[in-house]
């Protein structure tokens, strides 16, 4: 579970509903069917007019995403693994490699360590492997689109929201507390378009962008390790190389678990 996601949300909620009590705002205010509909049901609609159906479909797999920790190896980890590998390629041959690509679950890495072991060309590996990373940059920030489009529509449909409400307060003009209530479930709706828009649909897109970046970080340190060892870079040196990729704590972790003969 990605504990920074679940506790965002439930903090927004809850900073809300206090701020709404607080004001002296009851909470079943919010019970406004017509507000939901128009919010939730209107950036549906404005989502299915924007983007394909395959697109649209994708967003389960995103939900889970966003609530859940990514399943990719960390940046240490990989150092690790390339700093075994450089060493057995630098006693037994590219060749000793090859069982290796049996233990990766990582598709990209089996697939660069493959490419090693049947002799192509660094030119082509590095070819290869950059224009797979750069095809998954382009689905990852597509992807990102939804949340962030939707981000762009909630709070314009709450001001469309609000006006709808007003429309029909002004048409009940003779009855002061009902003109009352009426405005201020108008208002309902932009509150759920802003608090969706700000609070949920653009963090969202944020989140998915920076989960991004950090598999595109660890794509890039494969790419470097696997060139690296093709080209027989000896094993200190290829630690020395990766190892400018993480951070002062993280390189104290590579070197304490680590040991380079």
């Amino acid at each position: 579970m990605d504990k920074t996601s679940v506790m965002g949300v439930l903090i927004g909620i809850l900073a809300i509903g206090t701020g709404m009590i607080l004001k002296g705002v009851s909470i079943a205010a919010l019970l406004n069917p017509a507000a939901l509909l128009i919010i939730f049901a209107g950036t549906a609609a404005a989502l299915l007019i924007a983007f394909p159906l395959n697109k649209i479909k994708k967003l389960p797999k995103l939900f889970t995403i966003l609530f859940t920790d990514q399943k990719i190896m960390t940046m240490p980890e990989v150092i690790a693994i390339f700093m075994e590998w450089a060493f057995i390629a630098r006693k037994e041959g590219l060749l000793a490699l090859e069982p290796k690509s049996d233990e990766i679950d990582d598709p990209f890495l089996k697939q660069g360590i493959k490419m090693i072991v049947d002799g192509q060309s660094p030119d082509f590996i590095q070819d290869v492997l950059l224009k797979d990373l750069e095809t998954m940059e382009e689905r990852h920030l597509s992807n990102a689109s939804l949340f962030s489009q939707a981000g762009t529509y909630a709070p314009t449909l709450g001001v469309l929201g609000a006006v709808i409400g007003l429309v029909a307060a002004l048409g009940n003009m003779n009855d002061i507390e009902a003109l009352g209530e009426a405005i201020s479930a108008a208002f309902i709706a932009t509150l759920f378009g802003i608090f969706s828009g700000y609070v949920l649909w653009h963090p969202f897109a944020n989140k998915l962008k920076h989960k991004s970046q950090q598999e595109m970080k660890v794509k890039e340190i494969m790419i470097e390790g696997l060139l690296s060892i093709q080209d027989g870079t000896s094993p200190k040196v290829l630690e020395e190389k990766l190892l400018t990729y993480v951070s002062a704590s993280e390189r104290q972790q590579v070197k304490e678990g680590v040991n380079i003969a």
